[in-house]
């Protein structure tokens, strides 16, 4: 048997055995993996304190019949199973037929708005993709709105909006003489107006950032080739543009619509407790429901039917998308 001596000064080389625990080297590496997730912990736990619990509760809240008389203890309040959900669906009654009112305007509402934001932002992004002096100067004043606290603009629209000293009428009026005489925009049908301009102005700069991004993924060599071609800058744009474009907003209208649908602040800020009924959105006509009437039952039963709807539309949607992607793959 011939033993192999190692060099004078060398040491032994330990092997460790085929099957044998790593040791350290193990524990490190679980160490590592685990970091991560203890690190995301502290959010995730915030995040089931801020939202989760509060949705739970809210539920629990629906089949119950929660009014002013249990607001101290509302554990005592008696159960009422599906009642509060079918007050709310019932048209034929006063309940449910306001809510369908606040439904109603409130899909309108969100149809104009999101797509005057989409094509205001993406028209401002297309043109400030030329190079031309004072472009950066533009993008900032472009992103004031989005920039600016929300409370802060809409109490600045909503002195303008004022019937006797109000910008907007001073100019329609006074200054362009478009209107016979000044208009009322914080009451009557005009709130709707009203509402909807205040929030395609703080809407679109958030699709102009969006859709800017988008486009510096679009090389300029299609560009130049299509305009090789004799492609007109409509052409381009049609045929480069928005095809390019496309699953950036997928994300950007589905992002709009929902903060437009659930948009609580606007109306809230712009008209106090009691909106107009031509500016009813379905946030606002939840809140008057638990807060002012004190029937916090139907109102925690229309927050959840407003969920449901929520997440029926945000599943038709991208199960449309997606197969529409396939299709354009293919």
């Amino acid at each position: 048997m011939t033993t192999t001596v190692p060099e004078t000064g060398a040491r032994p080389v330990h092997e460790t055995p085929p099957g044998a625990p790593r040791g350290p080297r193990r524990t490190g590496r679980i160490k590592r993996i685990a970091l991560p997730y203890l690190l995301l912990l502290p959010a995730l736990v915030l995040e089931l304190l801020v939202h989760l619990v509060p949705m739970v509760i809210g539920i629990a809240m629906s089949f119950k019949e929660l009014t002013q008389f249990y607001i101290r203890d509302w554990g005592t309040a008696p159960w009422s199973g599906i009642d509060n959900y079918k007050l709310s669906v019932d048209v034929d009654g006063p309940v449910g037929e306001a809510l369908l009112h606040s439904f109603l305007v409130t899909v309108g509402f969100t149809l104009l708005s999101v797509c005057l934001c989409w094509a205001i932002g993406t028209a401002a992004a297309v043109f400030m993709q030329d190079t031309f002096r004072g472009r950066g100067l533009l993008r900032t004043v472009f992103l004031i709105p989005y920039a600016l606290p929300v409370y802060a603009a809409v109490i600045t629209w909503a002195f303008m909006f004022q019937h006797d000293n109000g910008l907007v009428n001073h100019v329609l009026h006074d200054q362009l003489h478009l209107t016979g005489k000044p208009s009322f925009w914080l009451i009557g049908d005009n709130s709707f107006y009203a509402l909807l301009t205040v929030s395609v102005w703080k809407g679109w700069p958030f699709a102009f950032l969006i859709v800017m991004a988008g486009l510096q993924n679009i090389p300029n060599e299609l560009y130049e080739a299509a305009a090789l071609d004799g492609a007109g800058r409509w052409q381009q744009i049609r045929r480069i543009t928005l095809p390019s474009l496309r699953p950036v907003n997928q994300v950007l209208v589905l992002v709009l619509f929902l903060w437009t649908f659930n948009d609580f602040n606007t109306p809230y800020v712009l008209f106090g407790k009691a909106a107009p009924e031509a500016a009813d959105l379905v946030s606002v006509h939840i809140y008057q429901s638990s807060f002012v009437t004190w029937n916090f039952g139907t109102g925690s039963a229309m927050s959840v039917l407003l969920l449901l709807f929520l997440l029926v539309v945000t599943g038709v949607y991208l199960l449309l998308t997606s197969r529409g992607r396939k299709t354009a793959d293919v």
